[in-house]
């Protein structure tokens, strides 16, 4: 199975470079299922259900969410009736939405879970157990054919302890939420694909994806400021491209993605 998963998408400039390139990329790499990262499509902050639609329409089959979920509060009637809309799956009981879910890819299943680390996080339940537990429901290679988790998280150490303790369990086990991509797209000992994250599709001249003046003024004086406002320049679409066996659900290939916005190019072959 061909899977194509793309981080974070900030602002305008990140919404407007993924529906440019998404048909395309689906093209060139054969993918059967696209997982985007979409929690900072609205203006750097959250989504909305306009912004969520024209993401399905130019090719999206599952979106994610993460710390930003509830920024945009008409997105919550609408996640309660958009199963392919998911959010952080170790929110408490009770929240509104589901954070997995089994998707058609052709003829297979596809379980794609979201989830967010709580080091320099918000106090969530924990991702660890809250993943043995649907884990154990969904066994690659059992009832489902491939497993893509979506790691949201702000530390290195938690994203890289939470794929060692799922290795051999997912096809894919990617982090987001720091917008930058890091160099280390790789197969684990038992069979995981992995990179500690993906980046982000948006303007890369920026602090994370936001114009610099504010966010440079936020560290020289120590004062909150206006808010912040998404850079507007042009973006690059990064992400992650994993190639699974057919038989077990592990990967047998892993290659980061990046395409425009002046970083170096990395493109999977088709």
């Amino acid at each position: 199975m061909r899977l194509l998963f793309l981080g974070d998408v900030v602002g305008r400039a990140g919404r407007d470079a993924v529906t440019a390139a998404l048909p395309g990329l689906r093209a060139r790499l054969r993918t059967e299922l696209v997982i985007v990262n979409a929690e900072n499509a609205a203006h750097g902050f959250g989504l909305t259900p306009e912004i969520a639609r024209a993401l399905f329409a130019a090719g999206a089959d599952v979106l994610t969410l993460g710390n930003h979920a509830w920024d945009r509060r008409e997105i919550i009637p609408y996640i309660e009736g958009e199963a392919r809309l998911l959010r952080p799956l170790n929110y408490p009981p009770g929240t509104p939405g589901r954070g997995a879910g089994v998707f058609a890819a052709g003829q297979k299943k596809v379980l794609v879970a979201n989830v967010m680390g709580r080091l320099f996080m918000e106090a969530l339940d924990c991702p660890f157990q809250a993943t043995r537990t649907l884990l154990a429901a969904h066994g690659l290679g059992r009832t489902v054919d491939a497993v893509v988790i979506d790691f949201h998280a702000e530390a290195s150490s938690e994203k890289q302890a939470y794929a060692a303790s799922f290795d051999g369990q997912a096809s894919l086990i990617v982090g987001t939420h720091t917008h930058v991509p890091s160099a280390d797209a790789r197969i684990l000992p038992g069979g995981t694909a992995y990179q500690t994250d993906a980046g982000m599709c948006g303007d890369y001249d920026s602090v994370i994806g936001m114009q610099k003046a504010g966010s440079v003024s936020r560290f020289w004086k120590k004062l909150p400021g206006e808010r912040l406002a998404p850079a507007e320049g042009e973006a690059a679409v990064c992400g992650v491209f994993v190639e699974t066996d057919d038989a077990t659900g592990r990967a047998v290939r892993v290659e980061a993605l990046r395409q425009g916005g002046g970083l170096s190019p990395a493109m999977p072959e088709g």
